[in-house]
């Protein structure tokens, strides 16, 4: 019953996480208030209060914290590999402005609680399960060095809310997240959702960025939520908790099991030339099932079908 009758501030309303929030928040009987700004919203509920916005702008994150429970800050500019090679600093400055004026309005509103969607990006280039406290470990890997170093800043940033005015606060670092109502169109889309649409487009040959070899972990976005709400609800002590569903799996089998479910015979050719990024990230889960007992439900094979269907059904 944590979440019911309470008002619950989703930053970030029409995005792939926030989308899927606002579902689950509203069969757990929160009202919803979602911020929209560019993209219009994909969830149509009269329980949905829908604020179109710019959280780059104070005012803006003042107005809708406003009367607010609980604030879920997964509100972000994101994209692949292309934009990153292509402009480093495209996530920086904007992402800077929501995340730290969001924090700033939650606390003067007096939320009661507040949780912010880190990133795995924090860490260190290492080849093991990483854990939380090397998220301040040595420097995040190159491609990912601006932003990794501007999610420890928030993460930082919260620590300093969490203690000197008392706001609780959430924090996760969940891996690579894909799903229904993530973004398709090749030149922000991230690896997943571009495989899969050349997949469906039947693309022959079937290029794949790099060489095939990196390593993930792709957690299916129902099973996010479920841990996003169980530590909003559990363990807002402003404490990292990783994020993943426990099966590691590289960007070949991936294209495999891809090609699979799309029944595609493509010749696939991996182009090694073409801009990636870190070649292994993985992280270990013992905190989250510790605490939270968090245990992924989705396979990726499962999540595939379902988000490939998906993805047929909107082109039809």
């Amino acid at each position: 019953m944590f979440y019911q009758n309470k008002k619950v501030l989703v930053a970030g309303g029409s995005g792939l996480i926030g989308s899927h929030t606002i579902q689950e928040l509203l069969l757990r009987g929160a009202e919803v208030r979602a911020t929209i700004h560019s993209k219009a919203p994909v969830i149509v509920n009269d329980r949905i209060e829908y604020i179109q916005c710019d959280l780059t702008k104070k005012e803006d994150c003042v107005k809708v914290t406003e009367g607010i429970d609980y604030v879920i800050l997964c509100a972000a500019n994101t994209s692949g590999a292309a934009v990153m090679e292509k402009n480093p600093i495209a996530h920086i400055t904007a992402n800077l402005l929501i995340n730290s004026q969001i924090l700033e309005a939650a606390c003067l509103a007096k939320v009661s609680r507040l949780l912010f969607v880190s990133s795995t990006t924090v860490y260190p280039a290492v080849t093991y399960p990483v854990k939380e406290e090397e998220g301040f470990t040595g420097e995040p890997h190159p491609s990912y060095f601006a932003v990794g170093w501007m999610k420890r800043y928030i993460e930082k940033l919260a620590e300093f809310y969490y203690q000197r005015y008392g706001l609780k606060i959430a924090l996760i670092r969940p891996t690579n997240v894909y799903g229904p109502y993530d973004k398709f169109d090749f030149e922000t889309s991230h690896v997943l959702p571009a495989l899969m649409r050349r997949a469906v487009e039947k693309q022959n040959p079937f290029e794949v960025w790099g060489d095939g070899s990196a390593v993930r972990d792709f957690i299916y976005v129902s099973d996010l939520v479920e841990a996003l709400l169980l530590t909003l609800e559990n363990y807002a002590e402003c404490q990292p908790l990783n994020i993943g569903s426990g099966q590691p799996v590289t960007i070949k089998e991936s294209v495999e099991l891809i090609l699979k479910l799309t029944d595609n015979p493509a010749v696939t050719i991996y182009d090694d030339s073409k801009p990636t990024t870190i070649p292994f990230r993985v992280v270990d889960l013992t905190k989250a099932e510790t605490i939270l007992g968090f245990k992924p439900k989705v396979s990726l094979e499962t999540g595939l079908r379902k988000t490939i269907d998906w993805y047929r059904s909107t082109l039809a």
